[in-house]
């Protein structure tokens, strides 16, 4: 039972606050010398080195440093700018168009702090100016800056990669389909808000100023770009040419190409994107670290052992032990974030998914859509807080909490279809 009292001794220390790769390396290294002595970490140095030479995991700063350098060259204002002029005489046209947005973002930076805070500045303001309800406005914006954990290049697709040995390149295939429902979904539902409570979301009046056909040449000519680096990112992909840590590299540079094109390149930015870029994958490597240790020790201890033996007597077997997953994969992600649920839950969960027969790419998608849902779900949601750091003072935080709840039904409505007819996104549930 020491595997399963270390477990929750870690979960109480985050629960206290306390910085999470030292918590998971801290509790190892304690319950590690209990069990063992010292001589259990020999090898850690190994599994440190295997850490730093994984040219999978190499795509995770590239990525970020893409995502970093596109959040810098005002890409969101303008694709804003030019989509909410296009949708916003519709009633609720400046949803659907942050909705939509928000798909363009994610599947070009996967940043959700940068897009959330970018469309936080940028549409919140207009939308509350042309009367929109703060829980809808709210609500959209933490929905679509979210996408990018979902809609490929994502982070969480390229660390399950990992953890679960699939090639990151099928994942992001299998992702394509469960993205384009989910974003399909979300505009469905604002317009049905805004056929019953079109008071909700009322229509911009006219801008007779420029015409219709500028409108929409100017989407295009903000739309193109980003689209174009969508295509070739994710297309080098799909098409075996490149793989996703060298399309991932190409995905920087051609961010730098966008960021001259959009004439916001300097050296001053790109040492600050650099900057950014290292902080996060320092934080993202810490937590691997301690997650490595942590995960040494609990098998040790034959925690993996117990925790197998247990779930796979579940009632249901292969259904009741899905159910299950997804339940402790929800509830965890409303206190601790998608790094240290794929580093550390995940790891104790797919050797059971294995013996059971269970497809794993299938398996990895579940996770990836639960963990979406983890940055909207109160009350440490870390898209609630990007966006009330930047919301006006009038949008209280009970109005967000209350704003994201459709949109969290909405997920869990997508996560049930992806487990009762996988076959509708070209997946199995089985090997």
């Amino acid at each position: 039972m020491i595997g399963m009292i270390m477990f929750l001794a870690a979960l109480f220390m985050l629960m206290l606050g306390f910085p999470v790769a030292f918590t998971f390396g801290g509790v190892a290294l304690v319950f590690g010398i209990y069990a063992q002595g010292m001589d259990l970490f020999a090898f850690m140095p190994y599994r440190i080195m295997s850490v730093m030479q994984n040219t999978v995991l190499m795509a995770v700063p590239l990525f970020i440093f893409m995502g970093v350098i596109l959040q810098r060259t005002r890409l969101a204002e303008q694709l804003l700018t030019s989509m909410g002029r296009l949708f916003g005489g519709l009633p609720g046209g400046l949803a659907i168009s942050t909705i939509l947005v928000g798909a363009l973002l994610a599947a070009s930076t996967g940043v959700v702090g940068a897009s959330v805070v970018a469309m936080g500045l940028i549409s919140l303001p207009v939308m509350l100016a042309h009367n929109y309800d703060k829980r809808l406005a709210t609500g959209t914006i933490c929905a679509a800056g979210t996408l990018g954990q979902i809609v490929p290049p994502s982070i969480i697709l390229i660390i399950l990669g990992d953890v679960l040995g699939l090639p990151v390149g099928d994942l992001f295939r299998a992702a394509v389909g469960p993205g384009v429902v989910l974003i399909g979904l979300y505009v469905v539902y604002i317009l049905i808000m805004t056929r019953f409570r079109p008071e909700t979301a009322p229509p911009m009046p006219e801008d007779n100023s420029i015409s219709r056909k500028k409108e929409v040449m100017n989407a295009l000519l903000a739309i193109i770009p980003p689209l174009a680096l969508i295509i070739i990112v994710l297309g080098s992909i799909f098409a075996g040419i490149a793989t996703p840590t060298e399309s991932s590299a190409l995905g920087g540079v051609g961010a730098l190409v966008l960021a001259i094109i959009y004439r916001q390149f300097s050296f001053r930015m790109v040492w600050d994107a650099s900057k950014d870029t290292v902080k996060v994958t320092a934080m993202v490597f810490a937590i691997l670290i301690g997650a490595t240790a942590f995960s040494m020790v609990f098998s040790y201890t034959g925690g993996d052992y117990l925790l197998e033996d247990w779930m796979l007597q579940l009632p249901g077997e292969k259904w009741g032990f899905i159910i299950l997953s997804m339940l402790v994969i929800m509830v965890l992600g409303f206190f601790i974030d998608f790094v240290e649920i794929s580093f550390i839950i995940v790891p104790i969960l797919a050797p059971v998914a294995e013996a059971m027969g269970i497809n794993m790419l299938w398996f990895a998608i579940l996770i990836a859509m639960n963990l979406q849902t983890s940055f909207l779900t109160p009350p440490f949601g870390f898209a609630l807080f990007y966006l009330k750091g930047v919301a006006p003072p009038q949008v209280r935080t009970i109005d967000i909490y209350k704003g994201v709840v459709p949109f969290i039904l909405i997920q869990v409505l997508v996560l049930a279809l992806i487990v009762i007819f996988p076959e509708w996104f070209g997946m199995s549930s089985s090997y």
